[in-house]
């Protein structure tokens, strides 16, 4: 396992596998701390124009949009959240009820509160201040 935090990104880069989620944000910063507080992921290499925010092995890369400059998804991006319309980003493992309770606090708005839905889970979804859509959600009893 790579040291998250001291990997140089020419060695990192080359070991990411499966499906990658790079989210763009104004606010990096605020976006990590969204995430830490609202749903316990964990942090790593923290800036103010780069993080990684793990959750049960899965690395988001959240990227500010100055270091885009040259891509051209930079040119698509609204003025004005949500960014992410039409994109729900699942955590799967996560309490909603106690992610929802934190959620206002740290700027989120709440779309769906906890429900039980037919497909065996119970799950709410909760728009960060970054306008990503995040649904945590576990298992029925």
């Amino acid at each position: 396992m790579i040291d998250l935090e001291s990997v140089p990104p020419a060695e990192f880069g080359p070991s990411l596998r499966g499906l990658g989620v790079n989210l763009l944000c104004r606010d990096v910063q605020g976006m990590a701390r969204f995430l830490e507080v609202v749903f316990g992921l964990s942090i790593h290499r923290e800036s103010a124009d780069f993080a990684l925010a793990r959750h049960d092995g899965v690395l988001m890369q959240l990227h500010s949009d100055a270091t885009f400059g040259h891509h051209p998804l930079l040119a698509l991006l609204p003025e004005t959240p949500p960014r992410g319309a039409g994109l729900q980003l699942y955590l799967f493992g996560i309490d909603p009820d106690l992610a929802v309770s934190r959620a206002e606090a740290a700027g989120g708005v709440v779309l769906e509160p906890p429900a039980d839905k037919p497909h065996g889970l119970r799950e709410a979804t909760i728009l960060s201040p970054e306008g990503y859509a995040f649904s945590p959600a576990r298992a029925l009893s």
